[in-house]
């Protein structure tokens, strides 16, 4: 391990054997969302021109069926017990995990990639050409990146647990860089969208939130992107 990168070390973090009421709560609107977002083209829409009818039913099986998982124990961080407690242990990575990080990954890789071909067709031809970019090609994608679950090519999705201690700063490192990406690109959307030329300002940032966002999760600087190196119990969220 490189000694630019910060590291954790297992037994020097407190050991949890339950996870608490407001722990578990806490995690369920994050599977909300993970899931939420799973029909993109009816997530562009929502951004796009507001909420609509098919958002709201669609939020409603959403909290209902994340709800029911929840209260069956069945969704990363809403368990009543942590599943991993050693990070070099070889266990058996549950389906519901492998289920619930592909989706998020999906949530996380595939509005990263159309936002960015988005953005340089903007830039390259002055016009916006989101919508056909959406719905032509959210669900290729995704097809994509279900496979990769499937085949058990993600981390944090692979049929062990072995790899979590470094698995998991992928992960949190994803989520870092591409929801502040695409989160201040959506400000600079909302606050300056009748100017011309915004599509190679809305580039720009979202190029350089995305390399110093990705540069600090990969020394480790944001929360839960060290990785730990295995040792005594430990929990992983």
């Amino acid at each position: 391990m490189s000694s630019s990168i910060r590291v954790e070390y297992a037994h020097e973090r407190k050991i949890r054997t339950r996870n608490k009421v407001f722990y578990r709560v806490a995690h369920w609107p994050i599977w909300i969302w993970v899931f939420f977002l799973a029909p993109g083209p009816l997530t562009f829409d929502l951004f796009a021109h507001g909420p609509n009818s098919r958002n709201f039913w669609w939020l409603m099986i959403v909290v209902l069926g994340t709800g029911a998982a929840g209260l069956f124990g069945q969704l990363p961080g809403v368990e009543p017990r942590p599943y991993i407690l050693r990070f070099c242990e070889d266990k058996p990575n549950p389906l519901y995990r492998r289920i619930c990080y592909t989706f998020a990954w999906n949530a996380l890789l595939n509005f990263a990639m159309l936002n960015l071909i988005g953005l340089l067709a903007a830039t390259a031809t002055g016009t916006w050409y989101f919508q056909p970019i959406y719905a032509y090609g959210y669900f290729p994608i995704l097809l994509l990146i279900l496979t990769l679950g499937l085949s058990g090519v993600l981390p944090r999705v692979k049929a062990s647990t072995k790899g979590e201690g470094t698995e998991r700063r992928y992960f949190y490192g994803a989520v870092w860089t591409i929801s502040s990406a695409q989160s201040l690109v959506f400000l600079v959307w909302k606050a300056f969208r009748r100017h011309i030329g915004l599509g190679a300002t809305e580039l720009a940032v979202y190029a350089a939130v995305l390399c110093v966002f990705g540069l600090a999760a990969s020394r480790g600087l944001l929360p839960r992107t060290r990785p730990i190196l295995p040792g005594e119990l430990m929990v992983a969220d």
